[in-house]
């Protein structure tokens, strides 16, 4: 049991990457409390989990002092926090001529400015139990696709984030911050903005192979298998780091030939 009577704050896991890190963490030992904004999901998440194991809390992250009332439910429910994982998102496309000011800051308000609430908020928890902290970011954060430019911005100033919180909260408070950048993975929310894009329902079955070398993109689960490790005691003193979950490198990737 790698988690064995942590508990974890994981945000944004009713559905997707955050489900899946939510239940890894309770079959490793863990207890985590729930987050989104999908009761009737995330009721469904915490009844597989069990009432002993997961706790849930709905609310958006843009809110004045959901950070608080998170740390507060972890508390509450199981006596201590352990460690925070940063994974809600909204992912949305844009570009420069179709995001206004309202937008950007709402992207920047979940994207960027809720992880750092938490994190603060979590702090005290954190410190006294030499807890810990995963930002779950994107591969887009180093540059983005044309129509994520946005949410790509976000995830960039995610990963400054992260370089930063992960030398002076290790330093000054024993508590790691590290990242990582998942690629492209088949979500519930990814399968349905595809096919609203016009592709067809089971388009993640024929992923083109410069999208997909390994014939298909990556699993909620295999994320999930990748955070443990950050979770956990055995990563030791590592702070700081941002490490890419894909399946070719992003920057410096060579050209497809024709």
């Amino acid at each position: 049991m790698r988690l064995e009577k942590k508990v974890i704050i994981v945000t944004g896991s009713c559905t997707g990457i955050g489900k899946a890190i939510a239940k890894r963490c309770v079959a490793e030992g863990g207890r985590v409390v729930i987050h989104g904004l999908e009761p009737e999901l995330g009721q469904e998440v915490v009844q597989e989990l069990g009432p002993a194991n997961a706790v849930l809390h709905i609310e958006d992250l843009a809110t004045e002092g959901v950070a608080e009332r998170l740390v507060a439910v972890a508390v509450k429910a199981f006596g201590r926090l352990d460690a925070v994982v940063n994974n809600a998102a909204l992912v949305l496309s844009s570009n420069l001529h179709t995001t206004d000011l309202t937008f950007f800051r709402r992207m920047l308000d979940v994207n960027t400015l809720a992880p750092f609430a938490l994190i603060k908020a979590a702090l005290p928890q954190l410190k006294q139990n030499r807890g810990c902290v995963l930002n779950i970011g994107s591969v887009n954060g180093w540059s983005g696709e044309p129509d994520l430019m946005a949410y790509s911005v976000s995830k960039g100033a995610l990963m400054t984030l992260t370089r930063n919180l992960g030398d002076t909260l290790h330093r000054e408070d024993g508590v790691r911050v590290n990242q990582i950048n998942p690629g492209w993975v088949i979500t519930e929310n990814e399968a349905r903005r595809k096919h609203e894009q016009g592709l067809a329902e089971d388009w993640y079955k024929d992923v083109p192979p410069v999208f997909a070398p390994s014939g298909r993109i990556l699993w909620p689960a295999e994320i999930a298998a990748a955070a443990v490790y950050w979770l956990a005691d055995e990563s030791g003193p590592i702070s700081g780091q941002i490490v890419d979950l894909e399946q070719y490198p992003f920057i410096g990737r060579n050209p497809p030939k024709n």
